[in-house]
């Protein structure tokens, strides 16, 4: 169909490829990181606490995003987010110590934080409910991708031109991307210029998206006081450290385990992130498959959420186990479908309970959530365990699953639209 009747899909398509952005920005450090510790003298203790930095600034950019997404729009929102962590990316160029590398890193994490309540608040937007897990695999399988091509991209890109250079042509990156954003993404559906009356009923009419279903938005406090809030916010909690595991270690896991330099790393670190990509997608489908057979909402994302969870634990013990490169990342390949499968489920959930202006909130608390996971499990908890050996990080990430799947059933109660002004609270 003329690309007037798929406006939606443009939009997410380009917040997918935003993300595959975000995410080239955010590797570039873990995979040049043998060569920068190599130039600058910095140990695996000093990578340790810049992810720290990264992850604490992470933590305070989904805390503001989510209401600011909510106050100035998507457009905005987006444009906003994308050009500040593109100049952070950029001064990565300029750093030589854990002072400055720490600063340029935690501008960095508080600016990319921006690009998950934005993406969760246009799906809200712009799909239908029964569409809204598929476009938020659309834009969950742009990190996939991100992490699929930023290894062998940014190890080229260093072996041509140096660390140092690599990270200022990854930072153009994203000013370019600013392009095509502001020219289609100029409006919400109701009144952007270009959408058709049908795409427009499509959209707007029976399912209700958040976005105009004309509930006030709500602040923090009034948020929490709701369960589905919580079962937003615990099951990020347990579950987000998972995809994190891989994001800061993967590399640094590569390079201790099997003795990789720079070119071997991203001859493998891409590997996983295929089956990342495949879960997000395929998860996606599936429950919105489920909803159009007559699915009710609560059994279509739970079933997704269960089905998630049965790959990615064998899928951690396999890895435990990887006597070479390529069992461990094809073992990890499973892990990372699996969490894809749940967590495109589990983002979902705000749009499910929440409408109007509460959507970005509550997606950003989830976000805050899920970055104090991060801090406790991935960044604090994995230099200590890897003391001993990676098999303990594996486990680790094994006992995180049941965790976040049972906060989804104990605190959601039927997945379902809340009336903020009715139900009580």
């Amino acid at each position: 169909m003329p690309f007037q009747h798929r406006l939606r899909w443009a939009i997410i398509g380009l917040i997918g490829l935003a993300t595959i952005v975000n995410y080239i920005d955010r590797t570039s450090l873990a995979v040049m990181w043998p060569a920068i510790s190599r130039d600058t003298g910095l140990s695996k203790d000093a990578y340790a606490s810049i992810i720290a930095v990264f992850m604490v600034c992470y933590a305070l950019g989904q805390a503001v995003s989510g209401r600011l997404f909510d106050r100035v729009g998507t457009r905005i929102g987006f444009v906003l987010s994308i050009t500040v962590w593109s100049a952070a990316c950029g001064l990565h160029a300029a750093a030589r110590s854990v002072l400055s590398l720490s600063l340029v890193r935690g501008l960095l994490g508080f600016s990319e934080a921006g690009n998950w309540p934005g993406a969760t608040k246009a799906v809200a937007e712009w799909f239908p409910r029964h569409e809204r897990a598929l476009a938020q695999g659309v834009f969950n399988a742009g990190a996939s991708v991100g992490a699929v091509v930023s290894a062998p991209i940014i190890a080229t890109l260093y072996l041509w031109f140096g660390w140092r250079a690599t990270f200022l042509v990854v930072a153009a990156l994203g000013f370019l991307w600013l392009i095509p954003w502001l020219w289609i993404a100029r409006s919400t559906p109701a009144q952007h210029p270009w959408i058709t009356a049908r795409e427009r009923e499509h959209i707007l009419d029976g399912a209700a998206p958040a976005a105009n279903a004309g509930q006030p938005g709500m602040r923090w406090r009034e948020a929490l006081a709701f369960r589905q809030t919580w079962a937003v916010v615990v099951s990020r909690f347990f579950l987000d450290p998972i995809w994190w595991l891989f994001v800061n270690w993967l590399p640094i896991y590569l390079a201790d385990r099997f003795g990789f330099d720079v070119k071997q790393i991203g001859m493998f670190a891409w590997v996983p992130y295929l089956g990342a990509a495949a879960g997000s997608l395929g998860g996606g489908w599936y429950s919105g498959h489920k909803i159009q057979q007559g699915w009710s909402v609560d059994r279509a994302r739970k079933r997704a959420i269960l089905i998630g969870g049965a790959m990615t634990i064998p899928g951690f013990g396999l890895a435990a186990i990887a006597g070479s490169p390529w069992a461990a990342v094809i073992a990890m390949a499973l892990v990372l479908a699996g969490f894809q499968v749940m967590i495109n489920n589990i983002q979902t959930l705000p749009s499910d309970f929440f409408a109007g202006k509460s959507v970005g909130t509550v997606a950003g608390i989830g976000g805050l959530s899920a970055v104090a996971g991060v801090l406790v499990f991935s960044t604090w908890l994995v230099p200590v365990l890897t003391r001993i050996s990676y098999v303990p990080v594996f486990l680790l990430g094994a006992a995180l699953v049941p965790l976040a799947i049972g906060s989804v059933y104990f605190f959601s109660g039927e997945i379902r639209r809340v009336d903020v002004a009715a139900d009580v609270r």
